[in-house]
């Protein structure tokens, strides 16, 4: 089943049709970042979100993997 999603939410990449990635470039991730990703993970049923920021020293630091306690395989 799909389910509409409003126009004002959109994914910055969607690789291969189950990772949700959002891209930011912010002094700091804070919770309204990581609620944006839980929200799409939960909204479109995807198992694993990565929310990366490249406004960090070292790349590996502003990446992190944020899975859908939700998810639910078809």
């Amino acid at each position: 089943m799909k389910i509409p999603i409003s126009n004002d939410l959109r994914i910055d990449l969607l690789i291969d049709d189950t990772i949700i990635v959002e891209l930011k470039s912010v002094e700091e991730l804070n919770s309204l970042h990581y609620k944006q990703i839980r929200t799409y993970l939960k909204l479109t049923n995807k198992p694993l979100g990565w929310l990366i920021n490249f406004n960090e020293d070292d790349f590996a630091h502003g990446m992190i993997k944020v899975p859908n306690r939700y998810f639910t395989p078809l």
